[in-house]
């Protein structure tokens, strides 16, 4: 079987042009891991929410990147591929589909501005400081979404 691979074109090389910004990206970045490291959020779980927050703002580069780290981090493919559609697999305990679900209301937050609900079932789940690890999370890779899917500045490995 013959694989064929479509260009996809880089619109910005934002490092180059923007490097005090990625910089602080980075920076920005390293602060939510260390929030998720104090707060005993499991690396494996990390990259779910990377991975479906990249896959709802539709950025390839990020899924890609994450979905190598979630298998490096012990993450089984089945869980790795159903994260798609965490809320029809039974792959997930409650505290994990806390978590997804509280990242795609993030994620989605000009439609959904996190509602009650989905906050207080994540709260039932998660502890203040697993909470303000994920926000934390969420902001920094749905930024990294931002810049990726607007600028095309990075492109995922096969």
């Amino acid at each position: 079987m013959t694989t064929t691979t479509v260009d996809i074109l880089t619109r910005l090389d934002i490092d180059t042009t923007a490097p005090t910004f990625s910089r602080a990206l980075t920076t920005l970045d390293a602060a939510a891991t260390h929030e998720l490291d104090e707060a005993g959020i499991e690396p494996g779980l990390r990259e779910l929410v990377r991975i479906r927050a990249s896959q709802l703002n539709g950025c390839a580069y990020c899924v890609d990147e994450h979905t190598r780290d979630a298998a490096a981090a012990g993450e089984p493919a089945g869980r790795i591929a159903a994260v798609s559609l965490w809320r029809e697999s039974p792959f997930f305990t409650a505290r994990e589909r806390a978590a997804l679900a509280l990242t795609d209301s993030i994620t989605r937050l000009s439609e959904t501005h996190v509602p009650q609900a989905v906050w207080q079932d994540a709260a039932t789940h998660l502890t203040p400081a697993e909470l303000s690890a994920l926000v934390s999370l969420n902001v920094a890779i749905n930024a990294w979404n931002a810049v990726g899917v607007s600028t095309r500045a990075w492109t995922p490995a096969l």
